[in-house]
């Protein structure tokens, strides 16, 4: 469940940082996409994290 939860995580947040950065207006390979798509992404990771520790208890 922890590995399910945190890729999830990633994948969903990422891709909303993508779109974060789509609405600044920078180009989808651009420097600052990538390092916003990144930070998202490890976001993502610690909340699919803390979801999967609150689905096992």
């Amino acid at each position: 469940m922890m590995k399910l939860c945190t890729m999830g995580g990633a994948t969903v947040f990422g891709i909303g940082g993508g779109f974060l950065a789509d609405a600044f207006g920078m180009d989808t390979f651009s420097f600052g996409s990538i390092v916003i798509s990144g930070v998202a992404s490890i976001i993502g990771v610690y909340a699919g994290w803390k979801l999967a520790q609150r689905l096992d208890e």
